[in-house]
């Protein structure tokens, strides 16, 4: 298959548990939840996503005919310098498991990288990640029901984050959603991670430090 990708880049992971974690981010262009345009946002089931995500015009975006044309990309991202050790790709989106497929993942492999995946959770995972991350959104019924981390945006309508502690998750991330409320949604995020001591608060702090 064919992979439409929007952009390829180094930077550092920015949230959840790989914070400071330096990375290729492959961020596929689609996603299930909402088509990414202005005018359909009031009516997608995710309506408060901050990524852009149509199209294939980023940074090292395109249109990639097999796994080996992408991977090789992916892998050109990262600095020549050192041994190769750590070396980590997040593919995120959009939905990433639209996508994403073991094949593609094999190759990522054969050329040393660590495969993750940011997905919501709706659609079931390939085998062979290194890290899967799970960011449930209300209203969007949850397939992937374990793996490495929960990483939930706070305060979201309809979920609760008493709701998943029971799946199969090694971490649970409570995250606030940003926008013109994102202070008070810190404040709600600090007070809830306290009192329950599970959740593990995650910053978005690839915007603070001002790098994609």
């Amino acid at each position: 298959m064919a992979y439409s990708v929007k952009e390829i880049y180094l930077t550092l992971q920015g949230e959840g548990w790989h914070a400071g974690r330096a990375a290729v981010f492959c961020r596929f262009a689609g996603c299930n939840l909402w088509s990414g345009l202005e005018r359909d946002r009031a009516t997608a089931t995710c309506h408060f996503c901050d990524t852009e995500f149509v199209g294939t015009d980023g940074p090292g975006g395109g249109t990639f005919a097999t796994p080996d044309a992408l991977a090789d990309a992916v892998a050109a991202r990262w600095p020549k310098s050192g041994n190769g050790a750590g070396r980590f790709v997040v593919c995120t989106g959009g939905e990433p498991l639209l996508q994403l497929d073991a094949p593609l993942i094999a190759a990522l492999h054969d050329r040393g990288l660590q495969v993750a995946v940011e997905t919501n959770g709706t659609l079931p995972a390939p085998q062979g990640l290194d890290w899967v991350c799970v960011s449930p959104k209300a209203g969007a019924a949850l397939v992937l029901r374990s793996g490495d981390e929960l990483k939930l945006i706070y305060p979201q309508a309809g979920a609760r984050p008493e709701a998943f502690e029971d799946l199969k998750f090694r971490h649970f991330s409570l995250q606030p959603m940003d926008g013109a409320a994102r202070a008070e949604n810190t404040r709600k995020v600090l007070d809830y991670c306290l009192a329950h001591p599970r959740w593990r608060v995650s910053l978005q702090t690839h915007k603070y430090l001002g790098i994609p």
